[in-house]
């Protein structure tokens, strides 16, 4: 029964990064904290589309989120208590490093700011 609950755990790790868009949510978290719409901004998705990947994301360990007034910040866990989840995040930070789309995607962030996409 035990190794059954290990074997979920797994497939739900695993098939939450088998989508290219969560794969990119969680390259863009490695450089910085986001609210949903600057990732719906970024990755050019409905806000419902977004809300559904982080939500796969978050249930599956990678990502945790806090609330700072009427934003909502999206971030990698620092210690995640899964041992799949640690490990592909620690080999995250050099995977698809010389991919077209993940470079493109991350040198784009700079300027992707919730400030002006609200016009505040």
């Amino acid at each position: 029964m035990k190794e059954n609950k290990k074997m979920k755990e797994f497939i739900k790790v695993m098939k939450a990064v088998s989508d290219p868009m969560r794969v990119k949510i969680v390259k863009m978290l490695q450089v910085k904290m986001m609210c949903v719409c600057e990732i719906q901004a970024a990755l050019g998705l409905a806000q419902s589309s977004t809300s559904k990947h982080l939500k796969l994301l978050e249930d599956a360990g990678f990502i945790t989120f806090h609330k700072d007034g009427l934003w909502v910040n999206y971030s990698l866990v620092a210690d995640s208590k899964s041992p799949y989840v640690a490990s592909l995040l620690e080999n995250f930070t050099h995977w698809l490093e010389d991919d077209e789309d993940i470079i493109e995607l991350l040198e784009q962030l700079p300027q992707i700011d919730r400030k002006i996409i609200r016009g505040l």
